[in-house]
């Protein structure tokens, strides 16, 4: 199905009902579809045509929804860009995804302007919120426009979205996703619009992450109304979350965390939330344990995917966080928090060695996964195509192994194994078991080039307030917990772990910062 008929349908069956709900703006279906229209006809008919590709460099908006669907009604291909992204980074990647339109908010037109002088074709500017020299303005154009229905010819198969990936190593590679990549999960794992039952979903994750769009494309196709916060700010979020009444919220680890340790978190009423899924990054157990306790009327899910799978393959449902039954049924259900879950029906997934055959259960491999909404390659990349995707299977990156339940559990990226005098380690191992420690508030593991063993193992941690990190203490503490050879050989206290926009820990910073040799 082509993404762009989850807002036909759902402006058929409720056209009245808010879609969303943006810097006190309350835009039904009916008026959504009418802007999504009325923009896609400007875009024609200055010039944008099918495989054109149309940029966006912007916060969270309804102008980012609006101008997906309007691109979809095109055949037009989505390009949204990270505005955290440094300007060489943004360059590299508008010259590689080579747009005809740009949309931006106002405080990035200037640097677009002073990096694409050189980039040929970027004919169509157009600014999102108020003023900027020779770009048109957005609502101007909508008001103008013709809001005669546009339909699409491409079929599921067509590119709809060029997602450009972080870039923590190397420049950023720009990730197909075909219509398919989206609707293949949505029609598998979503209800249609239904007249009877409303929804709010509040939207905090950023538009340019495949989780930001994947709650985007849920929420349409299952007639919701989305409350669209432009970041994250804790207390702005619990205030959305109490007036509006919204029932399901995204968020990474440490969104929530923040939302814990926020003074006014037990002043807030967030008894509406009846969903709270997870993901991005890995998930302390102190942390998910808390918010169990803390949020008792909510359910959790935890949603483990990546932007080339455009985003769930693996779930933990529900059921299994909730800590009740014998001591030893809470006790496994303690241990299946630290896991991802078992891989979704509409998705192949299992974990083979280095010659690309299955490994048994409990066994160290590369989670690998097949499926129709696999990302269609890298977006002029053949070399990392074909390294990504061999044989049908898509190559995650990622480490894993299956437990005898058949539940996965994350051993971390391949690139950040730590080979020790012919031992692997697994950072994410060592990582539980810091997170647990009575003084520390965050930790990361890196490995230390050694002459003698390789690598060596090095924690850096932040201290919770008002504690005093000891390194020996912390060495001696993972040694009770951990096989020797795993327990860290040095410990450094920072302030704060260096993190993407989503919550994850930038290893290859922290291994730039701290690799200095381990001194005996």
């Amino acid at each position: 199905m082509n993404t762009s008929e989850f807002l036909n349908i759902t402006t058929l069956i409720a056209p009245e009902r808010t879609a969303i709900v943006f810097d006190g703006k309350r835009i039904t279906y009916a008026r959504l579809s009418d802007r999504v229209n009325r923009l896609s006809n400007v875009l024609v008919e200055m010039g944008v045509s099918g495989g054109d590709r149309i940029a966006m460099m912007q916060v969270n908006c309804n102008e980012h929804i609006e101008a997906y669907f309007a691109a979809a009604k095109l055949d037009a291909v989505y390009v949204p860009l990270n505005f955290r992204s440094s300007s060489e980074e943004i360059r590299y990647m508008l010259s590689d995804a080579s747009p005809k339109a740009i949309f931006a908010g106002k405080r990035y037109t200037e640097t677009i302007d002073g990096i694409t002088e050189d980039i040929e074709g970027l004919d169509i500017r157009i600014v999102i919120d108020g003023y900027a020299e020779k770009w048109l303005e957005y609502e101007s154009i909508i008001e103008t426009a013709n809001s005669d229905e546009r339909f699409p010819h491409d079929d599921e198969d067509a590119l709809t979205m060029l997602m450009f990936t972080a870039g923590t190593t190397g420049v950023p590679k720009g990730v197909m996703l075909s219509h398919d990549s989206f609707s293949s999960y949505i029609l598998s794992n979503v209800s249609p619009a239904d007249l009877d039952i409303e929804e709010k979903n509040i939207l905090t994750v950023p538009l340019y992450h495949i989780a930001g769009v994947q709650a985007v494309m849920a929420a349409i196709y299952g007639g919701r109304t989305l409350i669209v916060q432009r970041q994250f700010e804790p207390e702005e979020w619990m205030n959305l979350v109490q007036t509006e009444r919204a029932n399901r919220a995204m968020m990474v680890p440490t969104m929530l965390k923040m939302l814990m340790d926020h003074p006014k978190f037990e002043s807030h009423d967030l008894t509406s939330l009846e969903v709270i899924t997870y993901g991005a990054a890995p998930m302390p157990l102190e942390v998910i344990k808390r918010a169990i306790e803390k949020l008792p009327g909510t359910y959790f899910i935890n949603a483990f995917g990546q932007t080339e799978t455009a985003a769930t393959i693996t779930m933990l449902p529900p059921e299994d966080h909730i800590l009740e039954g014998t001591e030893e049924e809470i006790e496994k259900k303690l241990n299946r928090l630290t896991s991802i879950g078992k891989p979704l029906e509409d998705v192949e997934v299992k974990i083979v060695d280095e010659n690309g055959d299955d490994v048994t259960s409990g066994e160290n491999g590369e989670i690998v996964a097949r499926g129709s909404r696999l990302m269609k390659g890298y977006w002029n990349q053949e070399e990392a195509t074909a390294e990504a995707l061999r044989g049908g299977w898509l190559y995650t990156g990622d480490l894993g192994y299956f437990d005898e339940d058949g539940y996965i559990f994350l051993s971390g990226r391949a690139k950040d194994f730590i080979k020790r005098g012919g031992e692997m380690v697994s950072p994410e191992e060592v990582e539980q078991v810091l997170h647990s420690h009575p003084s520390i508030d965050e930790a990361a593991i890196i490995g230390v080039p050694d002459l003698d063993w390789g690598e060596r193992i090095r924690a850096i941690v932040v201290a919770k307030s008002g504690h005093i990190i000891n390194e020996g203490d912390v060495i001696e503490y993972c040694r009770e917990r951990l096989s020797s050879f795993k327990k860290p050989e040095s410990v450094v206290v920072v302030r704060e772990l260096p993190r993407n926009p989503m919550g994850k820990v930038l290893k290859r910073v922290l291994r730039e910062q701290h690799s200095q040799p381990i001194q005996e």
